[in-house]
């Protein structure tokens, strides 16, 4: 889905082909069609800031000033692969993959 496999390479992030390598479909549906993954990109770092938390202040034990800053350094560090998930996530909301028109 995109030129660069690695998320990490920041400059090439949002770096996408044209058209499934698959079954041909075109990735860019509409116009500014990915702004709809904001939400979705909104949900995982919620989920990711809790899952953090949770892991920060009940299972390490560390103060809340730390478990503040272990959620921003997880989000900081996650923002790559989560701004590309969601994306995943958003396209496949409205397209499904289909088999058949892989084998073609």
């Amino acid at each position: 889905m995109y030129v660069d496999q690695n998320p990490y390479h920041l400059k090439n992030i949002y770096t996408m082909h044209e058209n499934c390598s698959q079954c041909g479909l075109h990735y860019q549906i509409e116009p500014s069609f990915f702004y709809g993954a904001m939400y979705v990109s909104y949900g995982l770092t919620v989920a990711i800031g809790v899952a953090t938390f949770i892991i920060a202040k009940v299972i390490i034990g560390l103060s809340l000033l730390y478990s503040f800053v272990a959620i921003i350094l997880a989000l900081i560090a996650l923002m790559p692969i989560t701004a590309r998930l969601s994306r995943n996530i958003y396209i496949n909301m409205f397209v499904h993959f289909d088999k058949k028109a892989a084998k073609k």
